[in-house]
Parts: structure tokens; sequence; C-alpha cells
């Protein structure tokens, strides 16, 4: 794994909940693929992973629910 560009500590994989509000609802998505700092616990997703939660906000949006937690 790398450094963590802010303290220095180890990133690590792990998972991480991923949330956006768009005003008139919010989505989750839970168990999401991120490199966290040992250290500080910053969190850092890849350009494919982050184009999936792209894809499933954009997916979600479409339906007519308020609150919406899902899984990875």
């Amino acid at each position: 794994m790398s450094k963590c560009p802010l303290c220095g500590g180890e990133k690590i994989l792990g998972k991480t909940t991923y949330a956006v509000d768009l005003g008139d609802k919010i989505i989750m998505v839970r168990s999401v693929p991120a490199q966290i700092c040992s250290q500080c616990g910053e969190e850092w997703i890849d350009a494919q992973t982050a184009h999936t939660l792209e894809e499933i906000v954009n997916e979600t949006k479409k339906r007519a629910c308020q609150v919406e937690v899902l899984s990875f």
C-alpha cells in the first residue's frame, strides 16, 4: 500500500459508506471498497469504484423513495 498524503500514515484496504444528499432524497451505499489511512482515517476510492457509485446514484435517483441504503 501507499502512504497517506495528509499525515504519512499507511493506507490499507477496507470498506466505507458513501452517502449523497440530493436535497429531496439521501442515498447511502455501504461496504464500498476503499483505501483507508490507518492513522488519520482519511478514505480514498479508485476511479472504477467512483464510476460504479455514479451509476448506482443515477439509477437510484429514478426511484420514488426518500432514503435508500444499498450494499456495493
